[in-house]
């Protein structure tokens, strides 16, 4: 009996549980979507962390999965509409601190997909940092994570009613 095929298995299965790394920049919890399914764009999103005594910057990524991909954000204009915008200087990611990359804000953009992002899917993702070099990410696709994943409206908050989720009860 054999046992390379079960370790196998299981140090791959643990290698998507980990957290990435690369010098100091650590990412946790990435995930990608498609915009809907038939969409020829997507994104991912995660959070980047430096525990490194230097700040860092996210200056591009790369991936099979699409013709282009850039670094993006949204940006209110004048007339009061949210637009995507590319970020050609990157992302700043502090020296013991992070940076997150959530919808509605910063994120990582595919455009021109060369393939449906599937719900359950790999996306493999090179990310280049200033100083930490490149780091291959392979990222889940989840197409079923709601949009406020992350991020905490504290603003609107009605502490004590919180249930199991994090979602909202009136009773």
């Amino acid at each position: 009996m054999s046992f390379t095929k079960p370790i196998l298995a299981a140090a791959a299965a643990l290698a998507f549980a980990l957290p990435a790394f690369a010098g100091d920049i650590t990412i946790e919890d990435p995930y990608a979507r498609a915009s809907a399914m038939m969409s020829k764009s997507g994104a991912a999103f995660m959070v980047l962390k430096n525990a490194g005594a230097q700040d860092d910057r996210l200056i591009a990524a790369a991936s099979d999965v699409a013709k282009k991909v850039e670094l993006h954000t949204h940006k209110e204009n004048e007339q009061g509409v949210m637009q995507m915008l590319e970020v050609k200087e990157g992302f700043p990611v502090p020296a013991g601190g992070m940076h997150a990359l959530a919808r509605g804000g910063d994120h990582v953009m595919f455009l021109g997909l060369t393939r449906p992002l599937e719900h359950g899917d790999m996306v493999t993702v090179t990310l280049t940092f200033e100083k930490a070099g490149e780091m291959t990410v392979e990222i889940p696709v989840d197409l079923e994570r709601k949009p406020m994943h992350g991020k905490m409206n504290h603003g609107n908050m009605q502490h004590g009613k919180m249930h199991q989720g994090g979602m909202m009860q009136n009773n």
